[in-house]
């Protein structure tokens, strides 16, 4: 019995039975922080910002209390040309070989959105404090969620090989 009948639905076998109807998100905050540029750089200790508009502010309630957080952006400054790069060489280094975007953590892709995993310093009002934010200074935020480590964390995932600087 193939996957299909186990799941009691269909699968698309092609592209054109998946539905390109548009999706509306609406950012519910901004970035603020020095970030200025999409170069690749070590955000890990960097200090950021969250500010929520005024009609998303009370769903901070609780996050204080969390750690670390999951933050969603949209990478609004990846060009239409970047937006069509479907595959690259991780990091840009020759040896490495070229791998598929939806196997990097590229902002280049069709759908240019950011997950970055932040350490939350503290919430205060509609801004949250946070640090490690990978987004640049005015980047549009979709979206928070509390990093639950039994859920969020696992202990025995893998890597390629590529992906800690060896070659296959």
């Amino acid at each position: 019995m193939g996957i299909r009948r186990l799941l009691g639905r269909a699968r698309p076998d092609d592209a054109m039975d998946v539905p390109a109807t548009p999706i509306t998100i609406e950012p519910i905050g901004v970035v603020r922080s020095r970030l200025r540029d999409l170069r690749p750089r070590d955000t890990k200790g960097d200090r950021a910002e969250i500010w929520l508009r005024e009609a998303f502010a009370s769903g901070l309630a609780g996050l204080g209390g969390f750690s670390h957080a999951f933050v969603l952006t949209w990478l609004d400054r990846v060009s239409d040309e970047e937006r069509a790069t479907l595959g690259e060489r991780p990091g840009g280094i020759a040896a490495l070989p070229e791998v598929g975007v939806f196997a990097l953590r590229t902002h280049h892709r069709p759908n240019p959105l950011g997950l970055t995993v932040v350490r939350i310093e503290r919430v205060e009002g509609g801004t949250v404090h946070v640090v490690g934010l990978d987004a640049i200074d005015g980047t549009p935020v979709l979206d928070i969620k509390p990093y639950l480590p039994p859920y969020d964390s696992v202990p025995d995932a893998r890597l390629p090989a590529w992906a800690i600087g060896h070659e296959e």
